[in-house]
């Protein structure tokens, strides 16, 4: 029999499959006054990566979830990356995560429950790795296959990291080159070649578990993880939830090489433009940029991206350590800044 491929049940894939963030703000406006909760640390009123609740004994509780259709066609490793990215969330606000609660939607008139069973171990695998139990879940009969996972974590209180407290002048770090999104949709297309198949899973179900040991760092004042977005969308998320803006070397950006070839071949997930037509009018190109690369890498939807981190300068050494001290000595490097408030959010230099 012909091997299933998962991602020919599905229209979008991982968080390329996100709703476009002009569509999102539609769909949270309210005209309720914001309920009061004062244990609430961090909730609707931002755009962060998860909630978190203070537990009156120096911790908080960080609270998450996501979940995604299929952006690999193999059942194992589906779960694995949708585990490994609902985790990042916990990471990047600096906590450790403690448990998992498995989501699953399932096709049972296409898709075998052997298949959906594969997903699971995948989860757990990626658990284990994280050194957490999946602790159970929810599942339904859906049209389309989707997985993901409810996240809970730990941090001290006074090491919560957030996306919109980046302070003037502080240096940007990420920890994963772009270009998941482009390769993920050369798999869909069945031109994406072997090697290239090989470093796809291997970011994919990569764990972004530095960012516990960055969360004890006080110099790194603000911290998220480039998902759905894209790079740009996330930037402008910190740099407007910060009062700032950003600028940044394009050439400093770490891109996956392969993700150049497959755009010459016009290969570009449709949620790059759902992205880019949100994030236009806030973005401004220096000279030397080469627009057309960097409008279809920065808003390219990336699925358990790296983490993105404003650092103080005069934490930039502990920082680079404790990348280093992770395996991540390629992103020592910054890719830009935070400075003041201009007309542009993000500036792109050359």
């Amino acid at each position: 029999m012909e091997p299933v491929k998962l991602t020919q049940f599905s229209h979008g894939a991982g968080c390329g499959c996100k709703i476009a963030p002009a569509v999102l703000d539609t769909i949270l406006k309210t005209d309720q006054p914001a309920a009061i909760f004062p244990q609430l640390l961090v909730g609707n009123a931002s755009k962060d990566d998860a909630a978190a609740y203070d537990l009156g004994n120096g911790q908080a509780l960080i609270s998450t979830t996501d979940f995604f259709m299929p952006i690999v066609d193999d059942a194992f490793a589906f779960g694995k990356i949708a585990g490994a990215n609902a985790i990042s969330d916990v990471y990047a606000m600096g906590g450790s995560p403690i448990m998992a609660i498995a989501i699953l939607g399932w096709p049972v008139d296409k898709l075998s429950p052997e298949l959906a069973q594969q997903v699971i171990e995948g989860a757990r695998a990626i658990c284990m790795e994280a050194g957490i139990p999946l602790a159970g879940g929810h599942s339904i009969d859906s049209p389309e296959p989707i997985f993901g996972l409810s996240v809970n974590g730990l941090v001290n209180k006074d090491q919560l990291k957030q996306n919109n407290t980046a302070k003037e002048g502080d240096l940007l770090f990420l920890t994963k080159p772009l270009g998941v999104g482009i390769l993920s949709t050369a798999q869909k297309r069945n031109v994406l070649a072997d090697e290239d198949q090989i470093l796809l899973l291997k970011q994919l179900m990569q764990l972004n578990s530095v960012g516990a040991a960055l969360g004890k760092t006080e110099g790194v004042h603000a911290m998220t993880d480039v998902t759905g977005f894209g790079l740009l969308g996330h930037l402008i998320e910190m740099a407007e939830g910060s009062g700032l803006s950003a600028e940044i070397g394009y050439s400093k950006l770490p891109i996956i090489t392969a993700a150049k070839t497959y755009l010459a071949q016009r290969i570009v997930p449709d949620a790059t433009y759902r992205n880019w037509n949100s994030y236009s009018s806030k973005t401004g190109f220096g000279t030397g940029v080469n627009v057309m690369e960097a409008f279809n890498i920065l808003p390219d939807p990336q699925t358990n991206g790296g983490l993105l981190i404003a650092v103080a300068p005069e934490a930039v050494s502990i920082v680079q350590s404790i990348l280093e001290q992770h395996q991540l000595q390629n992103f020592i490097e910054p890719v830009g800044r935070m400075i003041p408030k201009t007309d542009k959010t993000v500036l792109v230099n050359a």
